[in-house]
This record gives structure tokens, C-alpha cells and sequence, in this order.
């Protein structure tokens, strides 16, 4: 009775942890390509050369290049495929490197918010294609110091033997020294605090802004308030998730059943739904980029359907062309 009961269990568990990763390929796989209609929308319209659909733009860009480079890591760590020890660094390098990236384009997406709504006159001469260039360089350049930071001081803990070694990638390979791993999680809780305190200080502005809005200023305020929650509510848990790595250590050599199912969930809650909110936030509020969208992803089809409907192809093209021109 006890063997079958633990075949029943172990069988279980082995078609618990197939179903995981084909339902994270499921949901990956439509976030990307919503993110690939998105930006193939973005590159395909000059209209779209705002401060704030650069900013978006960029989201788009780090989200889906850190989906790819996460799903490759988890699924080889599902099927416990070995990686040589120096490629899997760079690529724990590239993802701690878009790990902080969106936050900080976060903060520069409600930083902007914040200009269009309480310093209208000087949005223009601030939202410039230059010092949205070096906004963005910015972006890059702080994003980077600790990740790059990580990736020499773990080198040079390595023994020369590793160097040869080859390992199931994941981040916690380049936290096995404590000290790095502390400084790591320190200034991450500070950077967490910094970006939190500026996104609350430019809502209670824009709270206050509102308050003093005429009554047709008050729609598109009300909107930038929403705007702004909704980046700080994407703001936490892309925090959170930088610190799963701290959650997943304890497991990561005790129970590796345990260790993946909780990886698999803080996938999904902190990887796959933050990242699902750049394209409800833009993709679908802001009826500019929502037509242009809708546009791209259904004109074949609406052209097909109206055809025996509408004889005056003029007026289909023509609600078609002013959707996406205004």
C-alpha cells in the first residue's frame, strides 16, 4: 500500500511540474506577442515620437528581451540543462541589467506624467528628442553599474578550475558570496525606496493638480493619476521580484520539487504579470495607440468582413486612415 501511494505521489508531481512549464510557455508566448505587435506598431509610426511612447517603447523592448532570457533559464533548470559557467554569467549579467531598467523607465514614465500635467507650458521645451536621448542613456548607465559590478567581483571569487565548469544557469550562481549578495539585496532595497519615494511625490502633485483643474483639464488629470498608480502598483512588484532570488537560496539545494514549483509561481506573479501591465497602461488606455493597435492586429480581417458590407471602399479606408492618423 505504502509503494503505491508513493508511486500515485511521485507521478503527481511529475505531471504537476510538466504542466507547469507548458502553461509559463502559454502565457509567454502571447505576452511576446502582444509586446511584438506593440512595438512593430511603435517602429511603424512616426507619430508615435513622444517622450512618453519612447519611454513606453523602451519597456517594451527590456520586457520582452527579459522574457526570452528568462524562459530559456527556467526552462533549462526545469530539464536541468548544463550551460559552460562564463555565457551563463553574461546572460544573469543582461537580465539583473533589464531587471532594473524597468523600473527606472517606471520612474521616468511618471516623471513625465508629471510635467504634461503640472508643467504644461515647459512639457514641450523639457520633452525634447534630445533629452529623451539622454534620459534614456541615463537609464542605461545607472542599470548597469551593478549588474556589470556583480559580474566582475563573482569572476574574480571564481577558482580558476569553474572557469572550465559548466552549470544549470541561474542568478544564484553569482550569489554564492555572501558579502556580494548582501551588498546586492542593500542597494537594491534602496533603489526600491528612492523609486518609491519619487513616484508617491509625483502623484500627491498631481493630486493637487487635479484639485485645481478646470473641469476640462479634469479628465485627462484624472487619467494621469490612474497612469501613475498603476506604475507604482508595476513598480512593486517588479521590485518584489528582485528579491526572489533571497526566497528561492534556502530551497535551491534542499527541495528541488519545492524550488520549482515556488519558482514557477514567482514567475508568474512577479515576471510574466508586471509585465503585462505596459501593454493595458498604453496599449489599450490611450485610444492614440489603441486605434493604431487595433489597427495592425485586425485590418486584414475588418477589410475582409466589410467588404460585402460597405460597396464604397473609400469610407473603409477612410475610417481606417483617420483611426490611425489622429
Amino acid at each position: 500500500m505504502n509503494s503505491t501511494g508513493n508511486n500515485m505521489s511521485s507521478t503527481y508531481s511529475l505531471k504537476a511540474l510538466n504542466e507547469k512549464p507548458l502553461i509559463v510557455q502559454v502565457l509567454g508566448v502571447i505576452l511576446l506577442y502582444v509586446n511584438g505587435l506593440m512595438i512593430f506598431t511603435f517602429l511603424k509610426k512616426e507619430t508615435f515620437r513622444d517622450t512618453r511612447y519612447i519611454l513606453f517603447a523602451q519597456t517594451l523592448f527590456a520586457d520582452t528581451a527579459y522574457m526570452l532570457l528568462t524562459d530559456l533559464t527556467l526552462m533549462g533548470m526545469s530539464y536541468q540543462y548544463p550551460v559552460h559557467i562564463i555565457p551563463c554569467c553574461m546572460i544573469c549579467t543582461l537580465m539583473s541589467f533589464l531587471t532594473i531598467c524597468t523600473p527606472m523607465t517606471l520612474v521616468a514614465m511618471c516623471l513625465e506624467r508629471y510635467v504634461a500635467i503640472c508643467l504644461p507650458l515647459r512639457h514641450a521645451s523639457i520633452s525634447t528628442p534630445k533629452n529623451t536621448f539622454i534620459g534614456l542613456l541615463i537609464i542605461w548607465g545607472v542599470s548597469s553599474v551593478l549588474p556589470l559590478f556583480m559580474f566582475t567581483v563573482s569572476f574574480a571569487y571564481l577558482p580558476p578550475i569553474v572557469m572550465l565548469s559548466y552549470v544549470v544557469c541561474s542568478l544564484e550562481i553569482m550569489l554564492k558570496v555572501k558579502w556580494l549578495a548582501d551588498m546586492r539585496a542593500a542597494i537594491l532595497q534602496l533603489f526600491f525606496i528612492v523609486t518609491l519615494c519619487i513616484i508617491v511625490s509625483t502623484y500627491i502633485k498631481i493630486v493637487i493638480a487635479a484639485r485645481s483643474a478646470s473641469s476640462e483639464n479634469k479628465k485627462s488629470t484624472n487619467k494621469g493619476l490612474k497612469t501613475v498608480l498603476l506604475h507604482g502598483f508595476q513598480l512593486l512588484l517588479c521590485m518584489a521580484q528582485l528579491m526572489t532570488p533571497y526566497i528561492e537560496m534556502p530551497l535551491w539545494n534542499a527541495d528541488p520539487v519545492i524550488f520549482r514549483n515556488v519558482r514557477y509561481s514567482n514567475y508568474i506573479v512577479f515576471v510574466i504579470l508586471p509585465r503585462c501591465l505596459s501593454p493595458f497602461i498604453y496599449g489599450l488606455r490611450d485610444k492614440k495607440f489603441y486605434n493604431a493597435l487595433r489597427y495592425y492586429a485586425f485590418c486584414g480581417i475588418c477589410l475582409v468582413s466589410n467588404q460585402g458590407k460597405i460597396r464604397d471602399g473609400k469610407t473603409v479606408g477612410g475610417v481606417l486612415s483617420i483611426s490611425i492618423h489622429n
